[in-house]
């Protein structure tokens, strides 16, 4: 028989995985929303719980401050980091994917967007749009009048309405396309691959100075047409792609001899790829070896 857990280890346990998603959401690195869980925890645990009335709440508010922090001195490492800067992937469980609002809220697409929000702005705009808390309670753990949350939701929700993928794609139209694009990779298909990406389709690759990759954004169709027929033989060893689940939508899993060496995602606009996002910075890979628990 296992011993009951106290109050205050219990709520946070119970809330775990919403304190991730939403420390996550806010940095694009799993690691630092790690990091931001425990400090949660160190500060939680020296909570008078008589005083608190919403525990989950609370603990918003708390994992919002930390990320709020953590997310300022993220902005100064940026500056520094080698080549573009791509968020961690995770591999993400099916409920994810089934739950549209959350998976469009982690893709890779929506976090670059929240990339450009500041860090009040990303926290506003999470907490509202994505986990639907009230400006009240948003107004606490930003430490903003409810006012003033209102006017920062407005000018964020805009921004990203303006850099949002355009239009809806299904799981399955979503699948289809990776697999196509998969194919065309692996054969060298440039007739493919313009067919399939869009006039401004970007590409980016993350190697974080560690891993070769490109250290500058490849822009246009005919340019990441090129880039990419050129297949993986420059990886140098036997090279495998697999479809796989990451931050709720379908991505290429890539093995170099039989060792994962990084993920490929994509973003869809009017049914063409407008963005391919290569991650190969093995520090950014330890989340895609297991499944990564989310929810809202």
């Amino acid at each position: 028989m296992t011993d009951p857990m106290d109050p205050a280890t219990e709520a946070f346990v119970t809330h775990r995985n919403l304190l991730f998603t939403v420390a996550y959401e806010m940095l694009g690195s799993a690691a630092d929303a790690e990091d931001v869980l425990q400090e949660t925890w160190l500060q939680w645990a020296g909570v008078d719980l008589d005083q608190v009335r919403d525990p989950r709440a609370y603990l918003v508010r708390i994992a919002t401050r930390q990320a709020i922090g953590r997310l300022r001195t993220l902005g100064r490492r940026k500056e520094s980091y080698v080549g573009p800067w791509l968020p961690e992937p995770l591999l993400t469980a099916p409920d994810v994917a089934d739950d549209i609002e959350l998976a469009e809220s982690v893709s890779m697409a929506m976090l670059l967007i929240l990339e450009t929000l500041t860090p009040t702005e990303r926290a506003v705009f999470v907490l509202r749009e994505v986990f639907d808390l009230g400006y009240d309670e948003i107004a606490e753990a930003v430490a903003k009048t409810p006012t003033a949350v209102r006017q920062i939701a407005h000018r964020a929700r805009a921004h990203v309405a303006a850099r949002r993928p355009r239009g809806t794609v299904s799981a399955t139209e979503a699948r289809a396309t990776l697999a196509a694009f998969q194919r065309a990779v692996e054969t060298g298909d440039l007739q493919r691959l313009l067919d399939l990406l869009a006039p401004d389709a970007v590409f980016l690759g993350d190697g974080g100075g560690i891993k070769q990759a490109l250290l500058h954004p490849v822009v246009g169709r005919t340019p990441v047409a090129r880039l990419l027929s050129g297949g993986t033989r420059w990886m140098g060893g036997v090279v495998t792609t697999d479809l796989t689940q990451v931050n709720g939508h379908p991505a290429l899993l890539i093995r170099l001899n039989g060792k994962i060496d990084g993920v490929v995602a994509i973003r869809m606009d009017d049914g063409l790829i407008t963005g391919v996002y290569s991650v190969r910075n093995p520090e950014k890979l330890s989340r895609v070896a297991q499944e990564t628990t989310m929810s809202r």
